[in-house]
């Protein structure tokens, strides 16, 4: 890579700076300290250096050498300087450079070993011109023969770092302008105030109105939400500067502050939908919503109803969990499926429906099993406890049994082909009351869709929109009770009219 004069070149600089190796790298620009110390241990031995193998392309073409040299001697011939400009050559090759082709430009900015240092004189007639500054800093070194930075190290030598570099006197500005420009300056911080005083105001009301995050970007607001904060404020600011500040065009303004004059007028109303819908177990969708509210002499739109909900955010909940399962095998021989999927009945008593459903809350498991009329809907009766046993289903039969003793009819019993109505306890009463037995085909839930209808609306109005973590197993029970007792007396159903079941009953006169 090195020729063989390059390489006596470098071991005899080597030997002459005392075996200084980053010095005599620093000045030559080449090889590297390791390489320079192998080929000083060989020219010791005798040996001849090897030639190594000579570059075919040299690394730095001829004009790329004189572009660094002519780069120096019009920049102020400061090595450093070109080669932090240029990206190349090192401070030692364009040192060789420009002896090569400029011998005579260095002889008076490069120190040589034993140069005598300049005289105190020289030192401060040059610092006192750099500092009164009639020319440039790089004039006054080439001048005196020196480099800037030297002039400078002699600046703080004499008067310290701290002392600037200059001490020329400007001329004061006269009164007039000055006073022109610090009004100038005035305003421009006032107008800067004022605008980040506006933008915290309306950051301010939109974490008030709209329960926004007070680093919300306004911009990405919506019209509506801009018009309110608009309408917050239009008495501190004028209409163009909210305006500017929000980025919202008037018209959209005036278009969005009219809708939601007209929206003031369903105020009171927002507060009785609430009231139903918080009254009813927060179960009402904007069909039952807008019959509770026919009830209640107030006609509305669906389109405005459900507009309504929305902004109040009154919506059921659609949650779905796991169900119970009884199913243990076949213990006995099942009856027919006389249902067959037909849950219409002309008359009550005349079919009946029944399954278990589970509840699964901290404190334990609690089971429900109820009787459900297809006339309906009615529950006719329930049974809630801890333990799915031959008691907790034969004790809701008795109880419904109960309901038509004084009737002339033989219903319809329907149930999945769970143990509970297989078991002999089962059996006897139906056979006493004269009921007729159905069954579900095995596994086939849509057998008894009806019933589990009744299980899915229990458990999305009232068991999955609430948080039971602190709820005993006794007020549960209690809890799920007085759903089923609103759900006979209160619960409207369109199907009915927009009625209970019980008075949808009591409409036909067919109450007990």
């Amino acid at each position: 890579m090195y020729s063989y004069e390059d390489r006596i070149r470098a071991v005899r600089l080597y030997v002459e700076l005392g075996k200084r190796g980053a010095a005599t790298v620093r000045q030559l620009g080449y090889p590297t300290i390791r390489a320079l110390n192998r080929w000083h241990k060989q020219y010791q031995r005798g040996h001849d250096l090897p030639a190594g193998y000579v570059r075919l392309r040299p690394k730095y073409s001829a004009e790329e050498k004189q572009a660094a040299v002519d780069h120096y001697l019009n920049h102020g011939q400061c090595l450093a300087w070109t080669s932090k400009s240029l990206a190349y050559p090192g401070r030692g090759t364009l040192a060789r450079w420009v002896d090569e082709q400029r011998p005579e430009a260095r002889k008076r900015i490069v120190g040589k070993v034993g140069a005598l240092p300049q005289p105190r004189e020289t030192k401060e007639a040059a610092v006192i011109e750099l500092c009164m500054r009639q020319e440039s800093a790089r004039v006054i070194a080439q001048r005196v023969g020196v480099s800037r930075p030297t002039l400078y190290n002699w600046k703080n030598e004499l008067l310290g770092r701290e002392v600037p570099t200059t001490m020329k006197r400007h001329n004061d500005p006269p009164l007039a302008s000055e006073r022109t420009a610090l009004e100038g300056q005035v305003e421009s911080l006032q107008r800067d105030i004022q605008q980040l005083q506006l933008e915290y105001d309306l950051l301010k009301k939109a974490n008030e109105l709209l329960k926004k995050d007070l680093g919300i970007d306004l911009h990405l607001l919506t019209n509506r939400e801009k018009t309110l904060l608009v309408d917050a404020l239009r008495q501190t600011y004028p209409l163009s500067q909210l305006f500017g500040a929000l980025g919202l065009a008037r018209s959209s303004y005036f278009y969005h502050r009219a809708r939601l004059q007209v929206a003031e007028k369903y105020a009171g109303l927002r507060d009785v939908i609430t009231e139903i819908f918080k009254g009813n177990h927060s179960c009402y969708g904007y069909r039952r919503m807008r019959a509770a509210l026919v009830r209640r002499n107030i006609s509305l739109s669906e389109k405005v109803l459900r507009r309504l909900m929305k902004q109040e955010g009154l919506a059921v909940s659609t949650a779905r969990r796991r169900r119970y399962g009884s199913y243990l095998g076949e213990i006995s021989p099942a009856p027919e499926n006389l249902i067959n999927r037909d849950f219409r009945a002309a008359a009550p008593n005349e079919k009946w429906l029944t399954d278990i459903t589970e509840f699964q809350i901290s404190a334990g498991k609690v089971y429900l099993s109820p009787i459900i009329d297809c006339f309906d809907g009615l529950v006719i009766s329930w049974s809630i406890g801890m333990r799915p046993d031959a008691e907790f289903v034969n004790t809701m039969l008795d109880a419904a049994i109960e309901t038509m003793a004084k009737r002339d009819s033989r219903p319809v019993i329907h149930s999945d082909r769970g143990a509970h109505y297989r078991w002999p306890g089962w059996l006897t009463r139906i056979s006493d009351a004269g009921l007729v037995r159905s069954m579900s085909r095995k596994g086939c839930t849509p057998d008894n869709a009806a019933c589990e209808g009744f299980f899915g609306r229990l458990k999305t109005e009232f068991f999955y929109s609430r948080n039971w973590k602190t709820t005993s197993i006794e007020q549960f029970i209690k809890e799920v009770d007085a759903y089923i007792r609103w759900y006979n007396e209160k619960r409207i159903k369109i199907s009915l009219g927009s009625l209970s079941p019980l008075e949808y009953r009591e409409k036909l006169g067919l109450a007990a």
